[in-house]
């Protein structure tokens, strides 16, 4: 029986020792053998993916030169991996917000309401507060205060507490121990960030953007202090900047970040929440070009979270940068110009006669090419402080943010004319030597007598283009009929698409189908013919198209399709991605007399005893115009074409002066940019070299 226990024991003594020497074995196999590959091991803890930010491609003029650019900077992040839960979340972003006050920076708050109570919806932001409702469920009558009462339950930051003054969150198990106290002030603050973070649909796969471009300093602070702010870290950044944020901000457009709305469709393309995205002009519509491809990085982390290794597994594309077809110093020339013009009317015109003058457009096009020189809107504003003049800039009576050359539709008024002329010379209605008796008012409808401001006697088409004579058009109109003058009309591209690569309003031209929108039932009548023949009734034009009008009859009827982008290059510029080449978008049916006989009426114009010899004199150049005055039911708007050289032309301008009254009003502001485009500023007769085009 002993033996047994002895034999047992010794089995077992075995067994140990055998597992004792593999334990031994395999400690010295990974300390000795294998120690760096496992000590390796415990120093790399973790990996990361993060997320390389593609440079965004820039826009430039045709010659190379910025309209908007990038900018390294730096950004204040909230990492959902991190910041902490519930109420302890927002005492992090009180304390970060405190911390960014004392550094004279701001954050991003989307949330629409007022920032001191009592709470208010802020006014032109309804679309933001309807947004807000329905992410709350909340039906679209709900007041501010019912939809705070809901804000503050959902982000946790308590009740109003009368006797205290402030919104406190009790303990929900002894209701007498106070979680968190916040004043009003510091609520609607936290609401705002808390507001936007759910917009961003923000957590662990989704930081959110605090604060945007912050300085250095600013940096050093929140790093100091980031013990004490899980969650918060600090990001370099290629921030978009606008070097000239005057110059066409129609034109350029802003960037910002993606809606929830957009998000929808956006993040099939590969966009994520907090990315930034064009919204309007150009950064808009060639989003596709302008944006990068994002890369990736791999972050190693030991243990103790220092960082072991960075490896770029996919590298950042950025974006294409887009060459433009405008002029950056004729843009300034032509907004200035504008802008100077429309002053001098409001302190020199008499009242009701241009004094009223307040906002107005110019529009410069490369006859040749259909390329957009200059496209200025008065007034206008700065893209660079877009934000932060935001509600003011969307409060302005004058609309500073609508892009009249583009989408502001007018009539046209007496500009119509040379149209009119080539329709009824090319179909034989008229002929450049027959006179038409201008008694001051047209007799051949019966008891609708339109006037002239004039009574002219016996005068042909090339002085009634030169003094305007409405009676001659009446006439001349009449005679071709609302469709065939329509014909030749839409061939000059008014009430036509123009072919620009961004929005832009269509507008039409006067005729049977338009009035029977307007009054439906109401028989179009001769009386309408007439009133069309000389650019009023229901003609809706934009600047824009009125320039190309000008353009084609300059071409003898070219009509060129409008281009305001010239190409896409890589960023770099080295490569061309792709390029706009000048198209003929048609050829105007009219004989090549009509055009002559009615470039010479518009070279009267210029001339004298025309309609705006006063503001060109013995100028160096022949110039063909034209001066129009719609009436509006307010004061009547300033409308004014016109090309040179004549011969053959190389730019066209329209100009529009909303209750501008005289159509040469907007004679100089052409003639500023003539200037500017033909001629040194030193001396007006030599002519100006002009500058490298991009290739």
């Amino acid at each position: 029986m002993q033996k047994k226990v002895i034999r047992r024991l010794a089995l077992l003594g075995t067994v140990v020792l055998v597992i004792f020497f593999g334990y031994l074995y395999r400690l010295m196999q990974m300390q000795i053998a294998q120690g760096a590959e496992y000590l390796a091991q415990a120093e790399a803890g973790t990996t990361r993916q993060q997320l390389v930010k593609a440079a965004r491609g820039e826009i430039v003029d045709r010659y190379g030169r910025p309209f908007a650019v990038n900018r390294s900077g730096y950004n204040i992040v909230l990492d959902g991996a991190y910041l902490p839960a519930k109420n302890e979340a927002n005492r992090v972003i009180l304390r970060l917000m405190d911390l960014l006050e004392e550094c004279g920076e701001e954050w991003i708050d989307q949330l629409p309401v007022s920032m001191e109570a009592p709470f208010a919806f802020e006014e032109g932001r309804e679309q933001e507060v309807e947004q807000l409702k329905k992410m709350f469920d909340l039906n679209e009558y709900s007041t501010c205060e019912d939809v705070m009462y809901w804000v503050v339950r959902r982000y946790q930051l308590g009740e109003y507490d009368q006797s205290l003054g402030r919104y406190v969150l009790r303990d929900d198990k002894d209701e007498t121990v106070i979680l968190a106290s916040y004043t009003p002030k510091q609520m609607r603050r936290i609401a705002g960030v808390r507001y936007g973070m759910e917009l961003m649909e923000f957590g662990v796969a989704s930081t959110y953007t605090f604060a945007e471009d912050v300085d250095i300093s600013t940096v050093s602070r929140v790093k100091e202090r980031d013990f004490e702010m899980p969650g918060v870290s600090v990001e370099e950044s290629a921030n978009r900047e606008y070097v000239s944020g005057d110059l066409a901000p129609h034109i350029i457009g802003q960037v910002g970040r993606i809606y929830k709305e957009e998000y929808a469709e956006l993040k099939n393309k590969g966009y994520r929440m907090n990315d930034m995205v064009g919204k309007e002009g150009i950064e808009k519509y060639f989003e596709d070009y302008l944006r990068g491809k994002d890369g990736t990085r791999q972050i190693t982390l030991d243990s103790r979270g220092n960082v072991v290794s960075v490896e770029e597994t996919e590298p950042a594309v950025p974006g294409n940068t887009v060459v433009l077809t405008l002029d950056k110093d004729l843009q300034r020339v032509a907004q200035d110009a504008l802008e100077k013009q429309i002053k001098h009317l409001q302190q020199t015109a008499p009242e009701g006669e241009g004094r009223e003058a307040n906002a107005g457009a110019v529009v410069v096009i490369e006859n040749k090419t259909g390329d957009i020189l200059a496209c200025a809107t008065y007034p206008s504003y700065n893209i660079n402080e877009y934000r932060s003049n935001y509600s003011q800039l969307l409060q302005d009576t004058a609309n500073p943010l609508w892009n009249r050359a583009l989408m502001g539709a007018y009539s046209a008024g007496s500009t119509f004319k040379p149209a009119v002329a080539i329709a009824g010379l090319s179909e034989g209605e008229i002929t450049g030597s027959e006179s038409i008796y201008c008694g001051g008012v047209y007799t051949e409808l019966g008891s609708y007598q339109p006037r002239c401001l004039y009574v002219n006697g016996p005068i042909t088409v090339r002085n009634a283009l030169q003094v305007s004579c409405n009676i001659f058009f009446y006439e001349t109109g009449l005679r071709l009929g609302i469709e065939r003058l329509n014909h030749y009309c839409a061939q000059f591209g008014l009430g036509e698409p123009t072919g620009i690569e961004i929005a832009e309003n269509i507008g039409h031209l006067s005729s049977p189908d338009v009035k029977e929108r307007v009054e439906p039932g109401t028989p179009w009548f001769p009386a309408d013919t007439v009133q069309s023949a000389i650019g009023q009734l229901y003609n809706q034009f934009t600047p824009l198209q009125l320039a190309n009008y000008a353009a084609t009859i300059g071409n003898r009827g070219r009509r060129m399709d409008v281009n305001i982008v010239r190409s896409v290059k890589t960023y770099n510029m080295d490569e061309t991605v792709w390029e706009n080449e000048p198209s003929v978008a048609q050829q105007v049916e009219a004989t090549p007399q009509a055009f002559e006989v009615t470039i010479q009426g518009m070279e009267m114009a210029t001339g004298p005893g025309g309609t705006s010899y006063e503001q060109w004199g013995d100028y160096p150049m022949t110039i063909a115009s034209k001066t129009g005055t719609p009436e509006t039911k307010a004061f009547p708007n300033s409308t004014y074409i016109c090309f040179g050289p004549s011969d053959d032309p190389e730019i066209s301008v329209a100009v529009v002066i909303e209750k501008g009254w005289h159509g040469y009003t907007g004679a100089p502001v052409a003639k500023a940019i003539f200037d500017a485009y033909f001629f040194d500023v030193q001396n007006t007769q030599a002519p100006m070299e002009q500058g490298v085009l991009l290739p």
